[in-house]
């Protein structure tokens, strides 16, 4: 068996090197300063637009804005080419503060720091809603963005309490976080997704030496790890347990083509959430495990020569199927990092820079325009026809960390990945 894996890891190696090599057309200099010039230019159309929706959407509906703390704070998408807002109890509620703490970061600009303040404190009431599994989302790309830049103590009693709260949805039996409630299709179900959010837990740890959120963290990446994923390391997207018993009842999906099927941005979340456990736990099986799904994401038989995926690996209607940027966004700012940590590190920056720049190239808005999103084409759930082919706030949010992590890269600059760096 060991000579087998080792056979099949020398293969991958060689595969991912020569498709490396043929993406070094794609792989040009990336002009940094003027991309983030773009992006600070649709940020600026989009916080001209959020106060205009507000009133629009009070105006239609009647409400008291911040009425029973449903306040809408941030924008997620565009329906029917308007735009569409969330309260911070949306998953995709704290992007937006991360994106102007990522312009900030790279501009220094004091306008951008008092924006990205001012919709970071809208997130703060979701500290304790221990009703969602998205803390990471909504408050590490929000307060832990913050932090990492600023040092602002607050922000650190926040990630710590969201922390808490995060830990309060943990199994032991099943040794895994639950995604959501009140759905009749899963008695207890946990989604890829989720690692992700295990991010806040382990920089919880970092920054108090509980270690109690760690050990929830790894028993959540390993549980996973062992039943999300099938031989070839693609993943299922909604697994659900058993909780008296920790067995897996039923390995579903909700928004990929098929039970059956890779749905792209999973992948994504997958390759991501398991190269950031490395980081935390220098693990070798996570960064194994990294790189597994990193070759089944890029050898893939229908993995596209412009380097975004289609919604999905496995819909048989491919080509004539819509793409994916935010997964793209996703896998690029995750193949950045893996590139610090792997022997194949070379290759997965070579693959990051052609997804980067087929983004930059193909995707983005055109200035002024898709009320200051940046990237178009993306796809939230195709089988629900909800989000298709349409902006998303948290493919700006992973295309402008891809599009920080690579400068950096290429500076040879440390990429501050963790809240004591």
């Amino acid at each position: 068996m060991d000579k087998l894996n080792g056979m099949k890891e020398k293969i991958i190696s060689i595969i991912i090197f020569l498709f490396a090599g043929t993406a070094k057309c794609f792989a040009q200099d990336i002009q940094f300063s003027r991309i983030l010039a773009d992006a600070e230019k649709q940020a600026n159309v989009m916080l001209a637009e959020i106060p205009k929706a507000k009133l629009a959407h009070s105006q239609a509906t009647a409400a008291t804005p911040g009425s029973e703390g449903q306040e809408l704070v941030s924008a997620r998408t565009l329906d029917s080419g308007k735009l569409k807002l969330v309260s911070s109890r949306d998953w995709t509620s704290g992007f937006f503060a991360g994106e102007l703490w990522f312009l900030y970061e790279s501009t220094g600009k004091a306008e951008w720091r008092t924006e990205a303040e001012k919709y970071t404190a809208k997130m703060e009431r979701e500290k304790t809603n221990g009703g969602t599994h998205d803390m990471g989302f909504k408050i590490y790309c929000s307060f832990g963005n913050g932090y990492r830049i600023t040092k602002d103590p607050h922000y650190k009693e926040v990630i710590i309490q969201s922390a808490r709260t995060l830990a309060t949805r943990f199994n032991p039996k099943a040794g895994v976080i639950k995604s959501w409630d009140n759905r009749a299709r899963w008695k207890y179900p946990v989604i890829i997704d989720n690692m992700m959010n295990l991010e806040l837990l382990f920089a919880a740890t970092q920054l108090t030496g509980d270690s109690s959120f760690y050990k929830i963290a790894v028993s959540h990446a390993d549980a996973t790890m062992r039943n999300h994923f099938r031989g070839n390391f693609s993943s299922f997207h909604v697994l659900d347990y058993d909780t008296a018993t920790g067995k897996v009842l039923q390995r579903t999906t909700h928004q990929g083509y098929s039970d059956a099927s890779a749905w792209s941005r999973g992948q994504a979340w997958g390759l991501y959430g398991f190269t950031m456990c490395y980081r935390f736990t220098k693990d070798k099986r996570y960064l194994q495990q990294a790189e597994n799904i990193a070759a089944f994401m890029t050898l893939h038989k229908n993995f596209p020569k412009d380097f975004v995926p289609y919604y999905d690996y496995d819909d048989p209607a491919i080509p004539n199927v819509v793409k994916d940027a935010s997964a793209a966004a996703v896998m690029a700012s995750a193949l950045y990092e893996l590139s610090l940590y792997s022997k194949k590190g070379a290759s997965y920056k070579k693959i990051a820079d052609a997804i980067l720049r087929s983004l930059t190239k193909n995707y983005r808005s055109v200035e002024g325009e898709n009320k200051g999103f940046i990237l178009l084409h993306s796809t939230g759930s195709k089988p629900s026809n909800s989000e298709v082919d349409v902006p998303l706030t948290y493919a700006d949010y992973y295309y402008l960390e891809a599009l920080l992590r690579a400068k950096k890269l290429n500076e040879k600059k440390n990429l501050g990945l963790t809240p004591t760096q």
